[in-house]
């Protein structure tokens, strides 16, 4: 039996999963890590990439041989791998590999002007979070890295380049880097052209094109296993050998569609967790410029626009954190899933608008929205109904407000609409809640397969598979298709007219109340930052 390995670095959780020619889950781990805000910048420390990796898959050994631990089954071979990561970002390294700069994760907010520069000069939407956003910033701050710059990548690209030596990069995961050309799967050749122009003369010492990494597409190879990648993941050698091919390298948008057979044209997902965002496969490029709008593709170089929004879960997460502290101090101590599903059944009990409760989750900034930093708040008037049910019901429906503000845009702006949602990521994990939610908010029927929970590691796992199993000329749709979800389970909800109904009435509150997070974000200083400054 040939068995796939697949990575992810998540936000909070670096995943690993093995997985049979059929997509069957056989083994899993993962190690919780967190971002962290130093000297202005959402960050990771890539000394703990390495550490991550290794308890991820020490962890994901473990647990197979727990599982066949009655069977005696050894470890199948492993016939390929593949790595997904959070898409976007900056990380810059020099000819000797050494990092430049900390790692600029998507969460950062520093660069609208940068990106607003861009935005013009290529008549195309460059999102805050995008790579060339963050390298045009440092260009015009003139940082002094920059005249040591000899390649940039993401998060996906850089792990894969310490595995296998390659610089190379999937389509998906590159096109949160530089516009994409879908005739072509490459870079933008008029939009670097335009690029080199801007920062002429600004000490930038290679062309972009020479330091962005190698564009290729699903099935395409893209190195293999080395040594020392081998070690890195296996110290002990137990089961990991050099030689095994990976798959091109693909951001968490790219696994996500392919976690939800949502790869082919009027297909859309929506992926929540940290952060949320729908994508929508198109049959064609959207009309005119929509700068809430981000333009990537589909790991095989299909146009997608993508509604991203920064914050989804973080403020929801942090208050049943306190629920289960409150808990604690009565004796009683509910496993984390059990507290998360009873607090999430809770909401369903509650009144359509969340009885006049109002969250706002901007725990960073949100470029949709027009945010450079957040503030998470509660708001509530003398009249609200103040139960649990409305709280938690209007936790949920935060996480997913300004989602539904992007979405709008493009079914107003361009009548685009999909006949489904396929939902994936740790929002949905509780069965049933957050998927009849979402489903109202979104006023469009939301399915969930057996295997949301696993997310972007299983996806790129699959894309591994594609990559090392497909027939010759078979299409990453027809892989998927005909022999991943041929028998998938999957459930259905559609929007019930309470949650509609509802949902529209806390969306405008939601608006009206985004003039008081301004005006916190105005007034209230983080603790790190010297209020007398």
């Amino acid at each position: 039996m040939k068995s796939f390995l697949g990575i992810e670095l998540g936000s909070t959780r670096i995943k690993s999963v093995l997985i049979d020619e059929k997509g069957k889950l056989l083994a899993s781990g993962a190690y919780d890590w967190e971002n962290r805000f130093e000297n202005g910048i959402w960050t990771y420390r890539l000394e703990d990439v390495r550490t991550g990796l290794r308890e991820s898959i020490a962890m994901l050994f473990g647990d197979y041989s727990k599982n066949n631990s009655k069977s005696e089954e050894h470890m199948p071979e492993i016939s390929g791998a593949g790595v997904s990561a959070m898409m976007h970002g900056y990380l810059a390294f020099d000819k000797n590999g050494r990092q430049l700069a900390e790692f600029r994760t998507w969460r950062n907010t520093i660069t609208e002007e940068a990106s607003a520069a861009l935005t013009e000069a290529f008549d195309f939407n460059i999102p805050q979070r995008w790579s060339i956003a963050h390298l045009y910033r440092a260009v015009t701050e003139g940082e002094e890295h920059v005249k040591d710059i000899s390649f940039i990548t993401t998060l996906a690209g850089y792990v894969h380049c310490i595995l296998t030596g390659e610089k190379v990069i999937g389509v998906g995961d590159a096109s949160g880097m530089f516009p994409i050309d879908s005739l072509i799967n490459d870079y933008n050749a008029d939009m670097v052209r335009r690029f080199g122009e801007l920062v002429s003369g600004s000490g930038v010492p290679r062309r972009l094109k020479d330091i962005l990494p190698k564009v290729l597409c699903a099935g395409e190879p893209a190195g293999f296993l080395t040594e020392d990648g081998a070690k890195l993941l296996d110290p002990a050698g137990a089961f990991l050998r050099p030689g095994i091919p990976l798959c091109p390298p693909e951001g968490d948008a790219g696994t996500g569609m392919t976690a939800t057979n949502s790869v082919a044209p009027r297909t859309g997902n929506v992926s929540a967790g940290t952060s949320v965002f729908a994508m929508i496969v198109l049959e064609r490029e959207l009309s005119r410029l929509y700068k809430e709008i981000d333009m990537v593709t589909t790991p095989t170089g299909k146009p997608v626009a993508m509604v991203h929004c920064n914050n989804c879960t973080s403020d929801l997460d942090a208050w049943i954190e306190v629920f289960g502290e409150a808990m604690k101090l009565s004796g009683s101590r509910p496993e984390k899933s059990r507290l998360y599903e009873s607090l999430y059944q809770a909401a369903l009990d509650g009144d359509a608008d969340s009885g006049g409760l109002v969250s706002v989750n901007y725990l960073s900034g949100e470029h949709t929205t027009g945010f450079h930093e957040g503030r998470p708040l509660f708001i509530r008037t003398q009249d609200s109904s103040f139960t649990l049910a409305n709280f938690v019901r209007s936790l949920l429906f935060s996480s997913m407000a300004t989602l539904k503000i992007g979405v709008d845009i493009l079914a107003d702006g361009e009548g685009i609409k999909t006949g489904r949602m396929l939902g994936h990521g740790g929002l949905f994990k509780t069965a049933v809640v957050a998927q009849k939610l979402m489903a109202g908010a979104l006023n469009t029927p939301v399915s969930v397969m057996e295997s949301a929970g696993e997310g972007g590691a299983w996806g790129i796992a699959l894309l591994a598979a594609y990559a090392v199993c497909r027939c010759s000329g078979e299409s990453l749709e027809d892989f998927l298709s005909n022999r991943i979800f041929a028998d998938a389970r999957v459930m259905t909800i559609e929007p019930d007219p309470f949650d509609v109904s509802g949902f529209e009435t806390y969306l405008e509150r939601y608006k009206a109340a985004l003039d008081v997070e301004h005006a916190a974000v105005r007034t209230l200083r983080n603790r790190s930052v010297d209020i007398n400054a």
